[in-house]
């Protein structure tokens, strides 16, 4: 906990960004598979800390090659990154070829009537503008089916085929049958692509001990500071820091409630301390201590101390009665940052620390370092 002097006046909240953390992050999965490409997904508003930022510090970093959701954010990136290479996850959609091209972006194609709207769209026009291939392995969201790959090579002749990829499953669980069977599966979409680079890995994958590097890897949230490995220790760095401003103190007795429909009630005298953080900025309703479950916690000081009641829109509120000598009006708890993880918030709200990421922080003050 601490006193921001340098916070505005109406912010009743700071996410810090560390972007030096976010390269370095970078640099090591880059280092974890020597001999391929580290690429940066970076839609969802490069998860939640803001596209622009997160693509500068990848690019001061090195990195060449970027991964978005939509052609909308490839636009966005393209603003940012005039030289990079940008892939647009959710492919092609119809009539969108003449926009993809004069951005530069390369659609991730996923079915035999995209390549086929490629590859005529590409011949009217005499080009032959990149794209990427997408067979699912396993999924069973996007991508070609496996037994299609004889007949979109055919298909992808009048294109420019610059990248094969597919997607795991769970990748986050080293002893999962499922990551050798679409590692097996990729092998043999792959003999139909002589001289295609291929690209597997997300975050997790990167440390499969099969390591299926490819010529592309494509990490996401641990570049964000999210744990690949949950099995082990996080080897990332923490990328996120959130903090909420203590707008008010007050002492209850034992029996008394906190918050809508009184789902808390205080078991012995209690130092209660409300702070200017709710589900309006992307802390979970979830995030509520009540009777039944235990939520998320607060750094107040040096000492965790519990969130009690229901979060509600603009605030909620820390039993702070461990730590009287530092809870005071204007001081400043953390919420997320080294002590508490992302993947440890998210498991106290029943969430994902995906979940957690690109919705935090939308009213609060930013500061990037």
């Amino acid at each position: 906990m601490s006193e921001n002097p340098h916070l505005e006046p109406a912010a009743t909240g700071v996410l810090t960004i560390d972007l030096a953390a976010l390269a370095a992050n970078w640099r090591l999965l880059g280092a974890t598979a020597q001999g391929a490409e580290c690429a940066a997904v970076v839609k969802a508003d490069g998860y939640g800390i803001g596209m622009a930022q997160a693509i500068g510090a990848l690019l001061g970093a090195g990195c060449k090659t970027f991964f978005v959701a939509t052609l909308a954010e490839g636009e966005q990136a393209r603003a940012v990154a005039p030289d990079a290479i940008i892939y647009v996850l959710d492919g092609l959609a119809p009539g969108a070829c003449r926009r993809l091209a004069d951005a530069r972006l390369r659609p991730v194609l996923s079915s035999l009537a995209e390549i086929g709207e490629w590859a005529a769209w590409s011949r009217a026009a005499a080009e032959r503008p990149p794209a990427a291939l997408h067979f699912d392995t396993g999924m069973n969201r996007l991508g070609l089916a496996a037994s299609e790959a004889a007949s979109a090579a055919a298909a992808a002749r009048d294109i420019d085929a610059t990248l094969l990829m597919s997607h795991f499953v769970s990748s986050q669980w080293p002893d999962d049958p499922r990551n050798a069977r679409q590692i097996a599966a990729f092998e043999a979409v792959r003999r139909h692509f002589p001289g295609v680079p291929g690209s597997l890995c997300n975050s997790s994958g990167i440390f499969l001990p099969q390591r299926p590097h490819y010529e592309l890897l494509r990490p996401g949230y641990a570049l964000y500071g999210g744990n690949p490995t949950p099995h082990a220790v996080n080897p990332m760095r923490a990328v996120v820091k959130l903090e909420a401003l203590i707008l008010g103190t007050r002492r209850i007795e034992s029996g008394e409630s906190v918050g809508y429909d009184a789902t808390w009630t205080a078991q012995r005298p209690t130092l209660l301390a409300t702070i200017g953080l709710g589900y309006g900025d992307g802390l979970p309703v979830s995030a509520s201590g009540t009777a039944q479950r235990s939520g998320a916690e607060a750094i107040v000081g040096a000492t965790r101390c519990p969130l009690v009641g229901r979060v509600s829109m603009d605030l909620a509120v820390v039993d702070v009665t461990d730590a009287p000598e530092t809870a005071r009006r204007g001081a400043l708890v953390e919420i997320l940052g080294e002590t508490i993880g992302v993947d440890e918030l998210a498991a106290r709200c029943g969430a994902i620390g995906y979940e957690i990421l690109t919705r935090l922080g939308r009213r609060c003050a930013r500061r990037y370092v």
